[in-house]
């Protein structure tokens, strides 16, 4: 082997230690997404468990309050077929937007039976509604720090995927941009407050 070989063997050797670094790295971290997820799916299940409780022990104070309770429930049902469809795949962007768009109207939903509430004192006295609101509300927090290590662990990815030249073993080898997850869905909800008096 005269010098040129040696030098262009140890390049070629030099760039394929390389590209195999970066395609472990990107494996690394579309993996980092998957786990964010199911810790955000953790926390789904946890407050999916929750709210019929807290529907139930509503209902006996807020009997006529009925469309609520049926907004309430279809909305935890959509976030539900929501999750599961991210959960085979949480890299593509179709079904992180609809997640994104069912926990929103099971927020909206949320926020309706807690004014709702409010117009009986009797149910903000139940010590176990007090205990589920309390639940909930740790859960709800869970929620969006596992959103926050999701969008994290989705951005690192996105980084380390167009940067070059790692953005060249993203290329051949198929690593898709990943979506985040957005906790508005429309230019209304980013829009500033109006308080008039």
């Amino acid at each position: 082997m005269n010098t040129s070989q040696i030098v262009i063997l140890t390049i070629g050797a030099i760039v394929l230690f390389w590209a195999v670094g970066a395609y472990n790295r990107l494996i690394r971290l579309r993996n980092e997404i998957t786990n964010a997820f199911a810790q955000i799916d953790v926390q789904l299940k946890r407050r999916f468990d929750l709210i019929p409780n807290l529907v139930e022990v509503a209902r006996k104070y807020m009997e006529h309050e009925r469309e609520t309770f049926e907004r309430v429930t279809a909305a935890r049902a959509q976030v539900l077929a929501a999750t599961n469809l991210v959960k085979s795949n949480p890299n593509q962007s179709g079904p992180i937007k609809s997640l994104g768009l069912a926990e929103g109207v099971l927020a909206s939903a949320m926020d309706k039976f807690k004014v709702t509430m409010e117009a009986y004192p009797e149910l903000k006295a139940d010590e176990h509604m007090h205990e589920l609101r309390e639940e909930l509300t740790h859960t709800e927090n869970k929620v969006a720090f596992a959103r926050q290590l999701f969008n994290d662990a989705t951005l690192d990815y996105n980084n380390a995927a167009q940067q070059f030249p790692t953005s060249l073993v993203a290329s051949i080898f198929g690593f898709k941009r990943a979506e985040m997850l957005h906790a508005t869905t429309s230019d209304a909800e980013r829009a500033p407050v109006k308080v008039t008096f």
